[in-house]
């Protein structure tokens, strides 16, 4: 850590030289519109000196913070629209590629084909904070994203230049966040308090009261929490898991969470239960970092307790109850049979997961169709249509176990009518699974979910959803 503050003073005192060799004061920045922003990019880009360039990254990163929403979005617009690639220089690069292939042209031709904005970002990483201003600045691009898509009139060209745009943040953030670059911490009572903060503010899963309810989470001896952090954010988590060490799975959340619970003696706990995994950075998006984060936490648990044998999750399904209505009101449902439909149409009803006769009537028609949503229903691209379980196949997790009513809070019943899931994760067999998944898009099961599907329904077909 100290070298890192120290790496850290060394870059601003550079920026703080840079600024004497750039002839734009502070008044002039306090003033300075998108369309001056915008030219001190350009300069940017095109500067040789270090010490100038560092500076002028601060300086236009610091402007772009203070900018409204309307601001960031003009200034974002421009950067997609103006920063691409040099056409005529990509022309020239392949037209000498053609005439000599040889890995020199190749080479030249790649670089051609790059767009000036990754440059324009690598640059403006070089501030002193820069990397954390980079992943707020594509939160808003996501933000300008969506604007376009609900525009009156799209405009197809600006919707290319941002997703180009968005594909340069996320090249490059594929590369500062890798995991070699990563740092693994329990997070527990002396963490410092502002990082405690965040993570009852990043909370994305089960909702974190306050305080106390932090406490219960990770101070208690049968609880754990891991988060991953980066050295350019030292004190922003990128994503954090909580764990329940148990004495055999849990099929409700309520238990873990519970303010009564008698705690699980360490010596006695066999299973190891990962009950919420929260990812801290909007920015970030689409880089993996759950699968590096629970592969560590096994092993450095393993050492640690050498009695826990299970690895599992109990997990939400997010995409349940919209999938599941929507078969509900189809002319043709998948996953269910005529009298299921029937049957679920106590969904409708107030409370009814309230009612144990109501309950066990859901219970045996909301099961078999569960089990055809993880098994059997696809997206276009032949996945999962739910996102955490393609997460978790995707890392070579098995699904274990359907729970019903698994979480009765308004939001478990809002977003899966109750279900809840485990998945294992057997150590012996992650590879084969996730081998298998991979390259055949078999998904992994137990039998005892295997026997929940019903037999002789019409073919699955694809759903078109987005894919996390």
């Amino acid at each position: 850590m100290a070298a890192i503050s120290f790496l850290g003073d060394l870059l601003q005192s550079i920026s703080d030289r840079g600024r004497g060799l750039i002839a734009f004061g502070r008044g002039d920045l306090a003033k300075a519109s998108v369309a001056d922003v915008v030219k001190l990019c350009e300069d940017l880009i095109s500067r040789r000196g270090e010490a100038s360039g560092v500076a002028l990254a601060r300086i236009i990163l610091d402007r772009y913070e203070s900018f409204g929403r309307d601001d960031r979005h003009d200034f974002l617009r421009r950067i997609a629209l103006d920063f691409g690639a040099d056409h005529a220089a990509v022309e020239g690069a392949i037209a000498a590629y053609a005439k000599t292939p040889s890995r020199a042209a190749l080479g030249r031709l790649h670089e051609a084909a790059e767009p000036r904005s990754q440059e324009l970002i690598r640059r403006l990483n070089l501030a002193r904070d820069g990397t954390i201003a980079l992943v707020r600045m594509r939160e808003d691009l996501f933000s300008l994203r969506d604007a376009a898509r609900k525009a009156d009139k799209p405009d197809p060209a600006l919707a290319e230049a941002v997703e180009s745009l968005d594909s340069d943040f996320e090249h490059l953030f594929a590369s500062w966040f890798n995991r070699g670059f990563l740092v693994l911490r329990r997070i527990d009572w002396t963490t410092p308090a502002h990082i405690l903060e965040k993570i009852i503010r990043y909370e994305a899963v089960h909702a974190i009261s306050g305080w106390d309810d932090l406490r219960r989470r990770i101070e208690p001896p049968d609880r754990r929490c891991f988060a991953f952090f980066h050295p350019a954010l030292l004190d922003e988590p990128l994503i954090f898991v909580e764990v329940a060490l148990t004495t055999g799975i849990a099929a409700a959340i309520a238990p873990i969470l519970a303010h009564d619970r008698q705690p699980t003696a360490t010596r006695e706990a066999t299973t190891a239960i990962f009950y919420s995994i929260s990812n801290c950075q909007k920015g970030l998006a689409g880089i993996t970092f759950g699968n590096f984060l629970i592969k560590q936490v096994v092993e450095d648990l393993c050492r640690e307790m050498p009695a826990l044998k299970t690895f599992v999750t109990l997990s939400p399904v997010p995409g349940f109850r919209t999938w599941l209505d929507r078969e509900r009101r189809s002319d043709a449902p998948q996953g269910l049979t005529r009298e299921d439909v029937e049957t679920l149409r106590l969904l409708d009803q107030p409370d009814w997961h309230a009612d144990k006769t109501k309950a066990e009537a859901v219970k045996k028609a909301l099961l078999p169709a569960a089990a055809y949503y993880f098994l059997r229903a696809k997206t276009a691209r032949g996945k999962p249509v739910d996102p955490v379980a393609r997460f978790h196949l995707g890392n070579g997790a098995r699904l274990e176990r359907l729970n019903f009513l698994g979480d009765v809070s308004p939001k478990g019943l809002s977003q899966g009518y109750g279900l809840m899931v485990n998945y294992l994760y057997d150590l012996g067999a992650i590879e084969k699974n996730h081998e298998t998944y991979a390259n055949l898009g078999t998904v992994s099961a137990s039998l005892a979910v295997n026997r929940e599907l019903r037999q002789n329904l019409p073919p699955a077909r694809a759903v078109a959803l987005a894919e996390a």
